[in-house]
Parts: C-alpha cells; sequence; structure tokens
C-alpha cells in the first residue's frame, strides 16, 4: 500500500514537472498558459512592477522590493530578443482552432509584439534623462508613493532601494553619453531642466531629503518597530543618501550640464536620424492606427474649429465676448471668482473639492455602467520638488491585493492653473468614469490573461478619460456653464494637441511657435502651456492618443445606435468596450461591431 502511494507522488511529481518544464521551455500545450508565461517574464524583468502590482505578496514573497529595474541597454537587448522568440511561438499555434476569446488576445499579443519588433532601429531613439519621466526624477516618486513601508522589513527594502539608487542613475549616464554618440540628444531646455529638478532634489540636508522624510513619517506609526529600530533605519537611510544617492546624483548633474552645454537646439523628432519614420512609429504606436501625420494635423484643425464654435455660443449666452475663444478663456482664468487662494489652505481646499466631485460622480455611475470597480480611489498632490515640470495631473491605478488604492495625483504649484470651472472636467478624466474607472475594473478582470488585464495602450486608456469627460456632461455632472466651458476648453486642448505635436515633429515648428498656438487657441496659463509643449517634444505622438481614441469611441457608440435603435444599452456598450481590459482601437472596433451583429440578431 505505502509502495503504490509513494509510486502515485512520484508519478504526480513527475507530471507536474513535466507541465511546468513545457511550460517554461517549449511551446505550452494550452495558450492560455503561453499568455501567463509572457506576463510572468515581463513582471519578473520588473521588480518595481511587481511591488505596483503586490501580486506576490498575498504568497509571502517579498524580496523583489529590494531591488530596482534594470534599465541598461543590455537588458533592453536581451527583452527584445525574448520578444522576437515569443512571437514565433505565438505564432505557432493555430489560431483558427481557438475560441473567440483567445483569438482576441492573442490578436492583441501579436499587435503589441509586431509594433516593438518594428521599432528595433529605434531602440536608441529615447532621452533617458529628461525632465518629464526621466528614471532621476521617476524613481523617487515610485519610493514615495508605490514602495509600501508596513513592517521592518518593508523599512530595510525601502533602504535597499535607496542604495541601488546609484546603479539607476549611473545606467541613465552610460545611456545618455551612448544616444548622444549617435547624434540622439534630448533638447536643450529637458536637460537643463532635468538639472534643476535634480539640484532641487538634492539641495536639503539628508534628513529633509522627501525619501527619508517618507521612511521616518511611515515607520512612525508602526507598532512593531521599536524606536531603537526606528532611529537604526533612519540613521542607514541617511547614510545611504549621504555616501551613495546624493553623489551619483551629483556625477549624472556634472555630465547632464556638460551635454546641454553642446546641445543648445530645442527640435522635434525630424531632426534625429531617420527622424521621419521614427516619428510615424510613434504616432501609430500611440494612436494604434495607420493614421498619417498629415492625417492626425488635419483632425485636429476641423476640431478646433468645431470646438471653439460650441464654446463661442455658451460664452455669448453668458454675456462674456466671444469672438477671440481663446482670450476669453484666459480672462476667465484670471478672475476671482473662479480662482483659489494662493496659500497651504487654499490647496488643501482644491484636494477637498477634488474628493467631493468625485464622490458625487461615483454615487451617479450606475445609471450609464452596469459594472463598477471594488478599487477606492484617492486625490492627492504630486510631490512638490516635481511638479514644476510635471504635468496639470496624473493617475496612478490601484495594488491588485487592496493595499493601496487609484491615486489622482494633482499639480498644485501654480495655483491660477486650477480654476474651478475646470476641476469637474479633470476629476472626471483621472478619476471616476476615467481612468481610475477603466483601469481599476481592467485589473479586476480575472478571466482574462494578465497581459490583458495590465497592458496599456494610449489611445484606448486615453481615448477613455477624454470620452468620459463628455459622458459625466451627458450624466448631468455639469450643469453649470462655466464647467461646460471647462470641459470643452479641455477637450479644445486635446484636439490643439493633434496639430501641435504634429507641427512639432513632422512639420518642424518651433518649441515657440507650438507654444504659441496653443496659448492663443485655448488660452491656458503660460506656465501649463510650456509644460505641455516641452512634454510633447520628449515623447512624441503620445498627446495625439487622446483625441484620437475619444474620437473612435463615439464613433462606435453612434454606429451601435444607430444599427440597434431601441435596443441600444448605454450600460451593456459600456461594459463591453471596459470588460475586455485594453485593446488596440482596431480590435476594440471589431469586438464592438461582433456585438452589433449579436445584440441585433436576439429578440
Amino acid at each position: 500500500m505505502k509502495r503504490k502511494i509513494w509510486l502515485s507522488l512520484i508519478l504526480a511529481a513527475l507530471l507536474v514537472s513535466a507541465v511546468v518544464i513545457n511550460a517554461i521551455w517549449f511551446r505550452p500545450w494550452s495558450i492560455r498558459v503561453f499568455f501567463e508565461r509572457v506576463s510572468l517574464q515581463q513582471a519578473l524583468d520588473s521588480p518595481q512592477a511587481l511591488s505596483d502590482l503586490r501580486l506576490l505578496e498575498p504568497w509571502g514573497l517579498r524580496g523583489h522590493n529590494a531591488r530596482l529595474d534594470d534599465n541598461s541597454d543590455a537588458q533592453e537587448a536581451r527583452q527584445l530578443a525574448r520578444s522576437k522568440q515569443n512571437l514565433a511561438t505565438l505564432q505557432a499555434y493555430d489560431r483558427n482552432s481557438l475560441s473567440p476569446a483567445d483569438q482576441l488576445s492573442f490578436d492583441t499579443m501579436q499587435t503589441v509584439l509586431e509594433y516593438e519588433l518594428a521599432g528595433e532601429r529605434f531602440r536608441y531613439h529615447d532621452f533617458p534623462v529628461n525632465q518629464l519621466w526621466g528614471e532621476q526624477q521617476s524613481l523617487p516618486n515610485f519610493l514615495l508613493s508605490t514602495h509600501q513601508i508596513n513592517d521592518r522589513v518593508d523599512a530595510e527594502h525601502y533602504i535597499a532601494r535607496l542604495k541601488a539608487m546609484p546603479t539607476t542613475l549611473g545606467q541613465l549616464g552610460i545611456k545618455q553619453t551612448e544616444r548622444a554618440r549617435r547624434g540622439i540628444v534630448a533638447p536643450h531646455f529637458a536637460l537643463v531642466k532635468s538639472v534643476a529638478n535634480m539640484q532641487r532634489f538634492i539641495a536639503t540636508p539628508e534628513e529633509r531629503n522627501p525619501l527619508y522624510e517618507n521612511l521616518a513619517r511611515k515607520t512612525s506609526g508602526i507598532e512593531s518597530i521599536s524606536a531603537e529600530e526606528r532611529q537604526l533605519l533612519l540613521a542607514q537611510a541617511k547614510t545611504a543618501l549621504q555616501k551613495q544617492v546624493y553623489p551619483a546624483y551629483r556625477q549624472l548633474i556634472t555630465a547632464t550640464q556638460a551635454l546641454a552645454r553642446q546641445h543648445t537646439q530645442n527640435l522635434g523628432a525630424w531632426s534625429l536620424p531617420d527622424g521621419a519614420a521614427f516619428y510615424a512609429w510613434k504616432l501609430r504606436g500611440h494612436t494604434t492606427t495607420e493614421l498619417s501625420p498629415e492625417q492626425v494635423h488635419s483632425i485636429g484643425l476641423s476640431e478646433v474649429a468645431r470646438i471653439q464654435g460650441e464654446m463661442q455660443r455658451i460664452l455669448q449666452a453668458q454675456g462674456e465676448k466671444a469672438d477671440d475663444v481663446g482670450a476669453a478663456m484666459k480672462k476667465l482664468g484670471d478672475d476671482p471668482r473662479f480662482l483659489y487662494p494662493d496659500t497651504d489652505a487654499g490647496r488643501a481646499q482644491i484636494l477637498a473639492d477634488y474628493k467631493t466631485i468625485l464622490a458625487e460622480a461615483q454615487a451617479a455611475l450606475p445609471q450609464a455602467f452596469g459594472h463598477l470597480p471594488v478599487a477606492k480611489l484617492d486625490v492627492q498632490r504630486i510631490p512638490a520638488f516635481s511638479e514644476q515640470t510635471a504635468p496639470g495631473a496624473y493617475y496612478e491605478p490601484p495594488a491588485t491585493d487592496g493595499s493601496r488604492p487609484g491615486v489622482f495625483f494633482a499639480n498644485l504649484h501654480d495655483i491660477k492653473a486650477t480654476t474651478r470651472w475646470s476641476m469637474r472636467t479633470l476629476a472626471y478624466h483621472e478619476g471616476v468614469p476615467g481612468h481610475h474607472f477603466q483601469s481599476a475594473l481592467a485589473r479586476e478582470q480575472s478571466d482574462l490573461p494578465s497581459f490583458r488585464r495590465y497592458n496599456w495602450y494610449t489611445a484606448y486608456g486615453e481615448g477613455w478619460a477624454l470620452y468620459a469627460e463628455q459622458l459625466a456632461w451627458e450624466m448631468g455632472l455639469q450643469t453649470d456653464p462655466y464647467d461646460q466651458l471647462g470641459r470643452l476648453r479641455d477637450e479644445l486642448f486635446r484636439a490643439v494637441r493633434l496639430v501641435v505635436d504634429t507641427g512639432l515633429h513632422a512639420k518642424r515648428w518651433s518649441r515657440e511657435q507650438a507654444i504659441d498656438y496653443m496659448s492663443q487657441h485655448t488660452g491656458m496659463p503660460e506656465s501649463d502651456t510650456v509644460v505641455e509643449i516641452e512634454r510633447y517634444m520628449v515623447d512624441p505622438g503620445q498627446a495625439c492618443a487622446y483625441k484620437v481614441g475619444m474620437l473612435k469611441i463615439l464613433q462606435l457608440r453612434e454606429t451601435a445606435k444607430t444599427r440597434l435603435g431601441a435596443k441600444f444599452d448605454l450600460r451593456a456598450f459600456h461594459d463591453l468596450i471596459l470588460a475586455a481590459g485594453p485593446l488596440p482601437l482596431d480590435l476594440l472596433e471589431r469586438r464592438v461591431n461582433d456585438w452589433i451583429k449579436e445584440s441585433a440578431a436576439t429578440r
């Protein structure tokens, strides 16, 4: 009897081993296993992504929280080689034998991998150090907002990451030098402002650095950490900042200053080696369409004219001068009726008012959606050391284990940039029913392959968030005419992006020409306009995805309404758009068209 039990155990172990070996080293028997293998490969390559998702913590696995990502060119080359292998493995499956759900996953992964491999020739066409998202800036933000500290081990991991920062900063320096050797250098302003941000970050004594203060604050309320242990942890953090982090920043500052002295131009992607092809590739990736720069530019001009016409009618109805929309909105932006006090109390009130707006939106969601996300949402200020060059707002998704909510980060550096009539639209975009609603819901779709839950397509994600701004108005959440002007001004802003992004990178517009165009047509504060244009210059094509994605979703909704008539259900349409996770626009369109056919066939 015992012998049979042992034989059964041995056979079971061999079977499990065979399955594991097949899944890891060969083409898995099931394509769903392959999908998860690809996701696991990507996750294991990024300790920081694992900290964000918190997939392993419920299993007691936390070692990744002590490490930072490998951002070297060698690592990127390894990832590219693996993508080639993964594409070959994917295409070895018989797509026609798959279920419709698996066919959609197949097509989605194939789109991603083929696009990545098409960009192999542009693998050095990036700016490792820039004012917007360089690791020298995003890494401190990651440690402040994503790395959790709930016990002594978490605190020790935090300190280990501080000690690892010089390696990351060193990789940035090496990559920046390599790209300069190839004639690829960030615009002058990006280098100069990156230096200023880094200098600001290390300007204070170590004990007043945000990374030290963060550790001190988060360990102060943890009962399992004794006073003696806490002092030891803080001393280790101070030493890491003093002897490792600050010197590494100084070294990167020196190198970036030297590059800025040599490179004094502020030009678009067209100026880079093979720049026209590079921009076309970037535009295709962000919009997930085959639209040319000229087509995108033309759409932008048309949308600018249409939206300005709508705004003029509202301005006239309110007794405002409407002949120049940009000038009218600038006047409203300076109107004391719509401004908060330029004080700490005024900024605190802004955050409180955002939370009130979002609570109202949350209560109204059931009228337009059948399924709501479980994850909570918080509103926080962008860290002060980075807000001067940060966008007006951004969103970070929640952890999958519920330990961290989604966060809408608001930029409160220039108090005049936050007018009361603009706040509702921004809250709907970043929070609900925008980014938080879409991202949290995607992460909660446990029946989808992991890459479908966590991947990001700019046109889908930003297109949905821009669509959500209009949807909130349609739901009756913006009844004040000035709030409606705020919504349209933000949509106008996204239409202007189509014009200036293609202008900068395909039509050889200057930085100043783009700033003037955006300022004249939107009336946005100068501080916001400069940040936005400089953002587009270091991330070509990204700004075009918002309007392209929104227009596609609106087109699909109108098509469904026309074909289904009385059968059209807005709640079902929205659930359909969101339940499949992020998708390239052509695959989203195919999914909606299939739904229309099925819905039309039912009685």
